[in-house]
């Protein structure tokens, strides 16, 4: 098994976390990246696999998928064994919909934050735009936590069980938590939903890695990870 994965990608890392749930061996191939340039140029592989030209990109048995919802999907077809999406119907539909709800609706206002970790711009009028932005984004991302806070009502987890909605919906948080994004002091079932899945050995590990990673390659971002 060969996974094509970014260093600082929210997808590729939501793939990981799924991968060392599973207990799977993989190779991983890390794309080129940099703040200023991207992924250009791209990876070829990925570029042959992928028509968007996006990591993450698996391989395995034969056979190529990207994106990772599809990829974690097909995992759980392929290696059943520990279940990452609930039994029932409703809760497999459920963990779904929070699965697009942080992939898909959570991303939007998170983008608006993301020039943090790029150089400063030479031009101040440029990051005043892209500030004014991030903070008209904030709100917003502290909407969706709290869809997330009553979504975790008297629960350990977002579906019942440990899920594939938890993946998704951690790295969300997580992501709005490097940029600078609203503080979890306002949501006490979240906050201890985060904590608890940090702890785990799969998150940590993917944790862990990128910080590391945005040592190397990212700007520090102020109010990143205030509580």
């Amino acid at each position: 098994m060969k996974l094509y994965s970014g260093a600082l990608s929210l997808f590729s890392r939501k793939v990981e976390i799924a991968l060392h749930e599973k207990g799977l061996s993989f190779e991983r191939v890390q794309v080129p990246f940099s703040q200023t340039r991207g992924y250009s140029p791209k990876d070829p592989a990925v570029l042959a696999a992928n028509p968007k030209g996006q990591v993450p990109v698996l391989v395995d048995n034969g056979v190529t998928l990207y994106d990772s919802t599809v990829i974690l999907e097909y995992l759980e077809d392929a290696y059943p064994a520990p279940a990452l999406y609930p039994d029932r119907p409703e809760e497999r539909a459920r963990c779904r919909l929070i699965d697009v709800f942080a992939d898909e609706v959570m991303l939007v206002p998170l983008r608006a934050l993301m020039h943090r970790t790029e150089p400063r711009p030479d031009d101040e009028g440029r990051w005043i735009a892209n500030e004014a932005k991030a903070r008209d984004a904030e709100p917003v991302i502290a909407g969706h936590f709290a869809k997330l806070e009553d979504a975790l009502a008297g629960r350990r987890f977002l579906c019942g069980r440990f899920s594939v909605a938890d993946i998704s919906a951690f790295m969300a948080v997580h992501y709005a938590r490097r940029l600078g994004g609203p503080s979890l002091k306002p949501f006490p079932a979240l906050a201890a939903w985060y904590a608890g899945l940090s702890e785990r050995s799969a998150f940590g590990r993917i944790v862990a890695e990128i910080a590391e990673a945005d040592r190397e390659l990212s700007a520090p971002v102020d109010g990143a990870f205030r509580d």
